[in-house]
């Protein structure tokens, strides 16, 4: 097993995972089979009981595993299924030695940092990097490892001190460090900065850790003169030094590593120069070639609570990005604040009352994604009221599908305090309840979670269609509370069709309304399956519903290998390979390439 450790320097949010997925996308371009692994130094056992404000998205595994939003930039970007091991904590660490120590297995000794802790550490990573994750037998060629944070925090010291040890416990031609460091600009001098990536590099080196490639980000490419001046203080080769450039779209990341010749430096250093062949990224090329080209606009109202934070809702972005460059069209989310469109606002602050309608009102589609928590709710049962008398193509996920049950219940059954009982304990109309198997004390690990099969009871419905008719689906979920299964039979005499269940009949999946252009609801989370060359069959149905293409979706698309009319043709599909992108911690608006609220400015690509 060969291991690429990627650790990050001066500030966080340099875009490690980004960079991370991009090196193992080349590398698996060069026919090497690839795995990896992120380590987050927090004391959290998992990411599950996170605020999306301070965490970014909780990312969920086919096993359930509740973890940092980077493996869903390494599922997306290496088209690979992780399991929760592969997310390292530090809860996870001291947890498993201290189980092990209570059970006497120290036998009498002072249980320490080093060795216990930083053994312990080498031994997961040794363990996990033999898990296959592509499907096939036997285990993969490279471990990728992200270190989150930054050199010299104080949370990573255990890890890096472990990975020391690994690096010579591996021995030389096994292990390559890649170090992402930040380069910057003084406007004032315009010229590119080399001392923080100095004192970095010095601090990793005191460390006991070597870098072999430098990976600077910054604004333009590095003068030659910067990067000789980089190459004598921190004892890098020129040519091991790539320069990381801000692009209009993070798929061109792989491509710019390519550029530079990174699959060199790092097949060189791990001994794998006969073994790989050229990185063949022609698939990527195209398809990223096309997004640059998009320009009809199509424009789904996001209507949500964390709507200032992209990263909040990266998989659902992405799912959205994927679907949109399959339909050939450009996305633009609108984000809209739940709570803006509630009647408390209308009095409270006309104007933002009014500007939420108006971009709802301007919308082609209608997004309601997951979340937890009452506030807003209000606010989102008014969206999907909209979408719903206005045949306006709605997509509703988790509590968006339940929000539509609600808003079904109350305008179309007439019960007016129709409710979840996560809103509403003592509704007398419970149409959302809470499981039988959920826990109402312990918040960790206590949901539905992972991946679980669906089966269409209503064949031929859209949704059905948009899944290539294939009976059953096996997504992912993330809920506590499910739809009261004594009030289906009423509401599908009203019209509102439960078109898919799980296996016992009684937990309901899917939801559609038959008389309108598009308006589904899933309990799962469709997001987390999402690839850029293979998009998630309900985003899918949106965009094509919200382009108008909805009718060529299922034949044009049998196996997410063709792409919709109107695309580049040369008799060959121009996209349908494994990979995906993900946000490298945007925050001016622009989420690379995928403009929101109008802000068409191109640049947001990793910061």
């Amino acid at each position: 097993m060969k291991y690429v450790l990627v650790t990050g320097g001066v500030v966080s949010g340099l875009g490690k995972g980004v960079t991370a997925s991009s090196i193992g996308l080349l590398l698996k371009a060069c026919g090497l089979r690839v795995t990896s692994i992120k380590i987050d130094p927090y004391l959290n056992t998992d990411a599950g009981t996170m605020s999306p404000f301070e965490h970014g998205e909780v990312f969920v595994l086919d096993d359930g595993g509740e973890v940092d939003l980077d493996l869903g930039n390494y599922e997306r970007f290496l088209d690979i299924k992780l399991t929760r091991d592969n997310n390292i904590t530090t809860g996870k660490i001291y947890q498993s030695v201290l189980d092990n120590e209570r059970k006497g297995d120290y036998l009498g000794k002072t249980v320490q940092v080093v060795p216990h802790i930083t053994d312990a550490i080498q031994k997961w990573i040794e363990r996990v990097a033999l898990i296959p994750v592509d499907g096939k037998e036997g285990p993969a060629d490279v471990c990728v490892i992200e270190l989150g944070g930054t050199i010299g925090d104080i949370e990573s010291m255990p890890f890096i001190e472990a990975l020391g040890q690994f690096s010579y416990h591996v021995g030389p031609g096994n292990f390559c460090l890649i170090h992402v460091s930040l380069v910057p600009v003084l406007n004032v001098v315009g010229e590119q900065k080399t001392k923080p990536t100095q004192h970095s590099v010095r601090g990793l080196r005191g460390l006991g850790l070597i870098p072999n490639i430098l990976a600077c980000r910054s604004t333009k490419a590095l003068e030659d003169n910067v990067k000789a001046k980089l190459s004598q203080f921190c004892h890098v080769a020129v040519e091991n030094i790539l320069t990381l450039y801000d692009v209009p779209n993070i798929w061109h990341i792989p491509l710019l590593l390519r550029d530079q010749k990174a699959h060199e430096a790092i097949l060189k250093e791990l001994n794998l120069i006969g073994v790989a062949r050229e990185p063949d990224l022609q698939e990527w090329t195209a398809r990223t070639r096309v997004y640059d080209i998009l320009h009809e606009p199509v424009r789904i109202a996001m209507v949500g609570k964390y709507t200032g934070l992209s990263d909040s809702y990266l998989s659902v972005l992405k799912a959205l990005l994927h679907a949109s460059v399959a339909c050939r069209r450009k996305l633009v989310v609108e984000w809209v604040a739940a709570g803006d469109l509630e009647d408390v606002t209308a009095k409270e602050a006309p104007d933002v009352y009014k500007n939420a309608w108006d971009l709802l009102k301007g919308s082609d589609g209608v997004l309601v994604p997951g979340g937890f928590g009452d506030r807003g709710v209000q606010g989102k049962i008014l969206a999907a009221k909209y979408a719903r008398e206005n045949k306006v193509p709605f997509l509703g996920v988790c509590l968006g599908m339940q929000i539509a049950v609600i808003e079904f219940a109350r305008s179309v059954l007439g019960l007016h305090d129709a409710n979840s009982t996560e809103f509403d304990p003592e509704t007398s109309h419970p149409c959302v309840i809470f499981m039988p198997e959920g826990s109402k004390t312990h918040m960790g690990g206590t949901m539905r979670v992972g991946s679980r099969r669906t089966y269409f009871k209503v064949p031929n419905c859209k949704s059905a269609k948009l899944y290539n008719n294939d009976g059953f689906v096996d997504e992912r979920h993330r809920h506590r509370y499910e739809v009261n299964p004594n009030m289906v039979q009423q509401f599908e005499n009203a019209g509102l069709s439960f078109v898919g269940r799980d296996e016992t009949g009684q937990r309901m999946e899917i939801i559609e309304l038959p008389s309108h252009p598009y308006f589904v609801g899933a309990q799962f989370h469709p997001e987390f399956k999402s690839r850029p060359g293979k998009p998630s069959a309900l985003f899918l149905g949106l965009i094509a519903a919200a382009s108008g293409q909805l009718d060529a979706v299922p034949q044009n698309y049998g196996h997410a290998s063709k792409l919709l009319p109107n695309g580049i043709g040369n008799g060959k599909p121009t996209v349908k390979t494994y990979q995906n992108g993900n946000a490298i911690k945007s925050s001016n608006g622009s989420l690379n390439g995928v403009y929101s609220n109008g802000n068409d400015n191109g640049n947001g690509a990793h910061h």
